[in-house]
């Protein structure tokens, strides 16, 4: 969950709906009622958008912040290569991965709003929805993980530090690193 929709959890539970505070109000407007405009660009742009954050937060680097923090890291040249082509892979996989689950979704909410909902569209588009979703939290996670294996553990542990985070490697063990 991106801190964003943490606060907004949090509003919610805090602000008790009532008739003259409806939880959902402005959102029927929604092109795609489960993602808000901003949610679909950051998306589309191939984003983090949280995906990643099971790796993030247990001591995998992610290619973006590792390039944020490439002097801080002492990369290598040959580094951040490296971490630039996982990078720059990873956002045009995951253009093409978020452009299929917002399709996917878009398509859920067409559903609704044409009235054709029945059990046998809705399973078959939730199918396709968790799928493209699936497939987009794949490529950001697996960015992560080749990231990871391009550092060594002084790279990791200084990446722990900047990032704000308690604990080397987020109590972490990846075995074997290349150990540039």
């Amino acid at each position: 969950m991106t801190m964003r929709q943490t606060l907004f959890a949090a509003l919610l539970l805090a602000t008790p709906a009532t008739a003259e505070n409806p939880p959902y109000a402005g959102q029927e407007a929604r092109d795609i009622a489960s993602l808000s405009a901003e949610d679909q660009r950051a998306i589309m742009a191939g984003e983090g958008w949280g995906l990643a954050l099971p790796a993030e937060l247990n001591g995998y680097p992610g290619p973006l912040h590792v390039l944020e923090l490439a002097d801080a890291l002492g990369l290598s040249d040959s580094q951040r290569t490296e971490v630039q082509a996982v990078f720059d892979a990873m956002k045009s996989d995951a253009q093409e991965a978020g452009r299929a689950y917002v399709e996917a979704e878009a398509m859920v909410s067409h559903m609704f709003r044409a009235g054709h909902a029945n059990d046998q569209r809705l399973n078959m588009m939730l199918h396709q929805s968790a799928e493209a979703l699936a497939a987009l939290r794949a490529v950001h996670l697996r960015a992560h993980m080749v990231v990871t294996s391009m550092l060594s553990d002084e790279q990791e542990e200084i990446y722990a530090q900047k990032r704000g985070y308690d604990g080397a490697h987020g109590g972490a063990d990846h075995g074997t690193h290349a150990h540039h």
